[in-house]
C-alpha cells in the first residue's frame, strides 16, 4: 500500500549534486517547517519526463511559488550525477533535482515500480505530492504510461482551490 494524504512522509536520504560531488540530505532538512511540492518521474532523460513532466514545472515554478510553496523537488531512481545533469539540460535551477539511487525512499511510500523485464530496474512511479511540514496534503499517482494526474498544470489547479 503507498502513502497516503493525512501520512507523514519516511524519513531517508536522498542525495543532490552540490559543488565538490554529490551531498547527501535528509528529508527533514527538505521538508521541516516547509510546503514542498514533491513530482517524482521514471527515469530522467526518458521521454515523457523529458518533454512533458519536468519542463512542465520548470516554466510554472515561480506560479507554484508564488501560492505558498516554499520548494519544488525532482525525485527519480538515477544518481545525483545523472540528476544534476538533466536539470542542467532543462534549466530548472528552481527545483532540488533529487537522486534516489536505490529506490529506497520510493519503495518506503509504496511508489516503486519493477521494469526489470525492461532492463530499467526497480524505478519509481510518476508521481506528484505536496507536504507540508512532512506531513503528505496531496496525493496524484499515475498509471504506468499515462501523464495527467502529476503534471505542474495539476499541481496548480490543487494549490488554487
Amino acid at each position: 500500500m503507498s502513502i497516503q494524504v493525512g501520512e507523514t512522509l519516511p524519513q531517508f536520504t536522498v542525495y543532490r549534486m552540490a559543488q565538490g560531488g554529490p551531498v547527501s540530505e535528509s528529508f527533514d532538512s527538505l521538508f521541516a517547517n516547509q510546503k514542498v511540492v514533491l513530482f517524482a518521474v521514471p527515469g530522467a532523460f526518458t521521454p515523457t519526463c523529458s518533454q512533458s513532466h519536468l519542463p512542465g514545472f520548470v516554466v510554472n515554478a515561480d506560479r507554484i511559488k508564488a501560492l505558498g510553496v516554499d520548494r519544488i523537488c525532482c525525485l527519480s531512481v538515477n544518481d545525483a550525477f545523472v540528476m544534476d545533469a538533466w536539470g542542467q539540460a532543462h534549466n530548472a535551477e528552481a527545483i532540488d533535482m533529487l537522486a534516489d539511487g536505490n529506490a529506497d525512499f520510493v519503495t518506503a511510500l509504496g511508489l516503486e515500480m519493477d521494469v526489470r523485464q525492461r532492463g530499467m530496474g526497480i524505478r519509481s512511479k510518476r508521481f506528484a505530492l505536496m507536504a507540508d511540514n512532512g506531513v503528505v496534503t496531496w496525493l496524484a499517482v499515475e498509471e504506468p504510461g499515462q501523464f495527467e494526474k502529476s503534471s505542474a498544470e495539476a499541481v496548480l489547479e490543487a494549490l488554487e482551490q
